[in-house]
């Protein structure tokens, strides 16, 4: 089969797939990166993870109680994650920083749609105010936050601001308004399965916070189509948790948990 004719059979399944789940009456809306996961199990392609270490460059994130930066911990732990997914066969991992680099957070989300990512992983450890505090945390998008701590931390995090994915310039205001509605909606509700499923699965390798989901309007969560979550691996102003979230064998651990909840979240798409 010549690329051109498999880009279009693949284009056909995608509809065709869509079609079914919209008729089997399951879902109100299927975004793409449903579709998406949907054609990748019926081809037996891996999936594909975006993985999103926080911060980089300039831009060092949280700085933790012995002085370590919150980039170095987010982006040594994504790569033991994608060490992880791969190995496991099932997935293809891109990541939006592969170094200590700056991006954007709006060339986050527009790499994610790029490499036709199914799901994002945003990775990050927190610092809160009172050092007594740890406990990994998983965040996904209001624009109500659902706490005030969750919103300061959504405004320390975002230095930019963007809706980012659909192209609806071909559209009338009103229809474009209702299709950017139906997508939004679909990934929200698949963004909080998601979360759910980190939250269940990181809870079995590492300490939670006692309010361990949360949202608030992380920017680089605002993809329309794609179910996204941000992680806080810990609380880097927690001195104990500082030194353990520094040890490749808790990041580990962390990794294992997170590539767990990947397993759920789509051995449930697939049954959907």
């Amino acid at each position: 089969m010549t690329r051109g004719s498999e880009s279009i059979g693949r284009r056909a399944l995608l509809r065709l797939l869509a079609g079914t789940a919209l008729g089997a009456g399951g879902l109100s809306a299927v975004s793409p990166a449903f579709a998406e996961a949907l054609t990748a199990r019926a081809l037996h392609k891996p999936h594909l993870v975006v993985l999103d270490p926080g911060h980089g460059g300039l831009d060092p994130g949280a700085i933790g109680y012995s002085g370590v930066y919150e980039k170095d911990i987010a982006l040594a732990t994504a790569r033991e994650v994608a060490r992880q997914l791969e190995a496991s066969k099932r997935y293809r991992v891109e990541m939006t920083r592969s170094d200590d680099a700056f991006v954007p957070l709006q060339d986050r989300v527009a790499f994610a749609h790029a490499a036709g990512g199914e799901l994002f992983l945003s990775i990050h450890a927190d610092a809160l105010p009172n050092a007594g505090v740890r406990g990994a945390s998983v965040f996904t998008l209001s624009e109500k936050a659902s706490d005030q701590e969750a919103a300061e931390l959504a405004v320390r995090e975002n230095k930019a601001d963007l809706i980012a994915g659909i192209d609806l310039s071909r559209h009338e205001p009103v229809v474009s308004e209702i299709l950017f509605d139906l997508a939004r909606r679909q990934t929200n509700n698949l963004s909080i399965r998601l979360a759910r499923d980190l939250v269940s699965e990181l809870g079995r390798e590492v300490r939670l916070l006692n309010n361990s989901h949360r949202s608030a309007g992380f920017a680089v969560l605002k993809a329309p189509d794609i179910p996204s979550a941000l992680v806080e691996l810990g609380c880097l102003s927690n001195r104990d948790e500082d030194a353990l979230l520094q040890q490749p064998a808790y990041q580990r651990k962390l990794a294992t948990g997170l590539v767990r909840s990947v397993n759920d979240y789509f051995d449930f798409v697939a049954k959907a």
